[in-house]
């Protein structure tokens, strides 16, 4: 399998960075960001959401404007402002070995260094690293959060834990002031949850849970992308410690993951490591979708 990067423009994300292997390809900004703003077969749709319009944005007193761009980004938890939506705007330092891309932008105001790091390994799979390292001169507490914009239209399909603990709880859901528990596009079961895109919906929702599978499926169309991350671990987590969470409005769908919330020394790096996978079915999504509910309860 042969691993090819290259610059390239893409829409009006100006110049991108492009790993490709002849069945998948990913694109990257590389002028702002940076952003994953492409994953899809290499003669197929963006699995991605692209907000070329630039709809999605936050303005940020004295910081200026972030904007989401689409796609996936590493952000750092809690969610804060300033912190949060410090604009991201500026050119990202590129360098590649072998089949592994990292992305590393300018370091923040508030002394944290992000980056990306990709891999091309599988024909049909990358693997992601979203590092945040502590370069400021005092411990920080923070935990690193990716966050994965999936292209309308979609549903995802989400695991939840079925360990038997006995007299102890197995399962935690959050829910945010703005997430209303009867939403339509809001499936609840025993061992997994729906969430579908309906770009007619106009009010947000959020909800987060402990994914201990480690797995979510994203079904659109005949696309199928199943990201995979590390375990959950007995630690401690944002948000009522969740380390999974989903976000939709009528833009996209956020697939989003957690690590451990702690204080991190100076010169410490917080990792999520992450495995996406694109498969295509020549079934509709009605059916994959229960095909993949069938083995999640039986």
């Amino acid at each position: 399998m042969e691993v090819k990067c290259y610059e390239m423009k893409y829409k009006n994300y100006g110049n991108c960075i492009c790993l490709e292997n002849g069945t998948i390809k990913l694109i990257a900004t590389i002028d702002v960001g940076p952003r994953i703003v492409f994953f899809g077969f290499c003669d197929g749709q963006n699995v991605l959401f692209e907000d070329t319009e630039r709809n999605f944005y936050e303005i940020n007193k004295g910081y200026g404007v972030w904007y989401a761009y689409g796609g996936h980004r590493i952000w750092c938890a809690p969610e804060t402002v300033p912190e949060t939506y410090l604009p991201d705007n500026t050119k990202v330092s590129v360098e590649y070995d072998g089949n592994t891309l990292t992305l590393t932008p300018a370091k923040t105001a508030f002394g944290k260094q992000f980056s990306l790091i990709i891999t091309m390994k599988e024909e049909n799979a990358v693997h992601v690293e979203n590092r945040i390292t502590n370069c400021s001169g005092k411990a920080a507490e923070f935990a690193p959060w990716s966050v994965t914009g999936l292209a309308a239209g979609g549903t995802e399909i989400i695991p939840l834990c079925s360990d038997n603990n006995g007299f102890l709880p197995n399962r935690t859901m959050s829910l945010w002031s703005y997430s209303d528990v009867k939403d339509e596009r809001f499936t609840l079961s025993d061992k997994y949850a729906l969430l579908k895109h309906d770009p007619s919906a106009k009010k947000a929702f959020k909800v987060g849970f402990n994914v201990t599978g480690g797995q979510i499926i994203y079904v659109n169309g005949s696309q199928i992308f199943r990201k995979s991350f590390e375990d959950y671990k007995n630690t401690s987590y944002p948000d009522f410690c969740c380390n999974f969470e989903t976000y939709t409005n009528n833009l996209f769908l956020e697939c989003e993951i957690l690590g451990e919330m702690k204080k991190y020394q100076p010169g410490e790096t917080a990792s999520i490591t992450e495995k996406w996978e694109l498969r295509s079915s020549d079934w509709n999504a009605d059916k994959v979708i229960n095909e993949y509910i069938s083995n999640i309860t039986s």
